[in-house]
């Protein structure tokens, strides 16, 4: 199971997240047919960008609540004092990707940023 976890700023556009997940999967080596879902934080999840991207990359969106991007807080790379603000967990990208792949999954790196998208990738056996 291969996902992609993103958090972006409000009204940032799909092919920003696009181009963004097709550059870090490049980069890993991995087809982008091999890509099982895009997952994010719930209420990001309303982010017109977010649900177009996924519908584009043709793979399905995962909510996650912030319960269970809390219980993944060990597991991340990247801390974010802002996320860490507003949202009361230290990633979205990072932790979205771990909690969606399920079961033993783990982050492939740190996420990778741009000014208005953030995306990193975990892999696991499934959930």
């Amino acid at each position: 199971m291969i996902v992609v976890g993103i958090g972006c700023k409000r009204g940032t556009l799909s092919e920003d997240i696009v181009s963004l997940v097709h550059s870090v999967l490049a980069t890993l080596g991995i087809a982008r047919e091999n890509l099982d879902a895009i997952a994010t934080e719930a209420s990001k999840a309303e982010e017109c960008g977010i649900a177009d991207a996924a519908r584009s990359l043709a793979v399905p969106l995962i909510r996650c609540s912030l319960a269970d991007l809390d219980r993944v807080a060990d597991k991340i790379v990247t801390r974010s004092p802002r996320v860490q603000a507003l949202k009361g967990v230290p990633s979205i990208a990072e932790a979205s990707a771990l909690v969606a792949a399920g079961r033993n999954a783990r982050l492939l790196g740190a996420r990778v940023a741009t000014d208005k998208v953030t995306c990193a990738i975990a892999i696991s056996e499934g959930s």
